[in-house]
C-alpha cells in the first residue's frame, strides 16, 4: 500500500447552509458539512483495506470489492457537527441532513464473532497530524457495542454518489443520530475492545460535564458526546425579514434528536410557547414543523423554536451546544 498523503495537511472545513438556507429536505453533498481535524487523506480504492481485530474470533480484513459485495443499506439521517471541541458548548448549528449507502456494520461484525467481552467498537480513521497542539497517530473514536444494531454503517455512498474526499472516500463510519465526530471518516480499522478508545478524541475532547438537576454534578462528571439532542432551527422566515402586520405567513423549519422529536413549540417575543405542527419521526431523519402567525401589530420581534425529544428533554435557553435558536423579523 502506497503512503498516505493529506491534502490538505491541516484543519480544513467548509462552512454549511446557515439555517435559512435549509430549505431542501435532503441536503446535496455540495452544501453538507465538511469539518477534518487533522487534513484530507488521499486514498486509491485499490489501496484500500479494512481490519476488524481486538475481541473477535475470527479477525478480517476487507478491500474495497468485498465491501462491495455485502448486501447494501441505505439510511436518511441528520448529519450535525458537534461544535469546536475547543468551545463545547457554543451553538454552531451546523448540520445537514443526507442518504448513506453502505453495508451494514452489524453484517460486518457478524462474520467475525466478537467475543461477550467485547463492549466497545472503536473506529479509526486514516489522517494523522496535529490538533490544538496535539499530535496525533490517528483519529480514533469509539461507540457502545450495542448501538452498532440501529443502522449502523460502513458507508461508501452519499446522496447515490461516491464518497469525495472531504466527506471521507472511499468509506466511512456512519452513526445516525450520533454527532458526526463519531461518524469516521477514511475509516481504516474497527477494534472491539472492553473499554473506551484512549486517543485525545475520545479523552481529552468530546466529552461533556454531567448535568444534574439544571446544574453541571459537582465531582465533575463526564458524558461521551454521543446522542445528537434535541434542537430545532427556523427556516422562515428568515432572519431580518419583513412581513405585514395583518399578514398571517407560515413559520417552518426542522427539528431533530437522537431517537426523533416528539414536540415543537414556538413562541413570538419571549411569550408563551404554542405547539407548532410536527412530522411523525421516520428513522433519524430531521422532522419538518411549521405553525401559522398573524403578527397583529408592528415593530420588531423575535421567535423562537424548541424542541422536546422522545425521552422528554428539552433545547436549553443558552449554555449548551443545542441551545433555542431565534429570529429576529420587522412588521410593517
Amino acid at each position: 500500500m502506497r503512503p498516505i498523503e493529506l491534502d490538505p495537511q491541516q484543519f480544513f472545513r467548509r462552512l454549511p447552509l446557515a439555517p435559512h438556507q435549509m430549505r431542501d429536505r435532503l441536503t446535496r453533498v455540495e452544501d453538507a458539512i465538511v469539518l477534518c481535524h487533522l487534513g484530507v487523506p488521499r486514498i486509491a480504492l485499490e489501496d484500500w483495506l479494512l481490519v476488524i481485530d481486538g475481541l473477535v474470533a475470527s479477525p478480517l480484513t476487507l478491500t474495497f470489492a468485498d465491501l462491495a459485495r455485502l448486501p447494501r443499506f441505505e439510511v436518511t439521517s441528520v448529519h450535525q457537527c458537534a461544535g469546536s471541541p475547543l468551545q463545547p458548548t457554543q451553538p454552531t448549528r451546523r448540520v445537514c441532513n443526507v442518504k448513506w449507502g453502505g453495508a451494514r456494520l452489524a453484517d460486518i461484525l457478524s462474520m467475525c464473532r466478537p467475543h461477550t467481552a467485547a463492549t466497545y467498537v472503536w473506529s479509526t480513521g486514516a489522517d494523522f497530524g496535529r490538533f490544538d497542539g496535539v499530535s496525533v497517530d490517528a483519529y480514533v473514536k469509539d461507540l457502545p457495542i450495542e448501538r452498532v444494531t440501529s443502522n449502523v454503517l460502513v458507508a461508501y455512498e452519499m446522496n447515490d454518489a461516491s464518497l469525495t474526499p472531504e466527506h471521507g472516500f472511499p468509506v466511512r463510519l456512519v452513526v445516525p443520530g450520533f454527532y458526526g465526530t463519531n461518524s469516521v471518516k477514511w475509516l481504516t480499522r474497527l477494534t472491539l475492545a472492553e473499554a473506551r478508545a484512549l486517543g485525545p478524541f475520545t479523552t481529552r475532547w468530546y466529552n461533556d460535564p454531567v448535568v444534574q438537576n439544571g446544574s453541571e454534578s459537582p465531582t465533575r462528571l463526564t458524558a461521551p458526546v454521543w446522542s445528537i439532542a434535541p434542537q430545532s432551527l427556523i427556516v422562515s422566515p428568515a432572519p431580518n425579514a419583513t412581513t405585514g402586520f395583518s399578514e398571517e405567513i407560515e413559520i417552518w423549519g426542522w427539528a431533530w434528536a437522537d431517537g426523533g422529536v416528539q414536540a415543537v413549540d414556538v413562541a413570538v417575543d419571549g411569550g408563551s410557547w404554542q405547539s407548532a405542527k410536527l412530522e411523525t419521526a421516520i428513522g433519524q431523519a430531521w422532522q419538518r414543523f411549521a405553525m401559522s402567525w398573524a403578527p397583529g401589530q408592528r415593530g420588531t420581534m423575535t421567535l423562537a423554536s424548541r424542541a422536546t425529544s422522545m425521552n422528554g428533554e428539552q433545547q436549553p435557553v443558552s449554555g449548551r451546544r443545542n441551545a433555542i435558536y431565534s429570529v429576529p423579523v420587522t412588521v410593517l
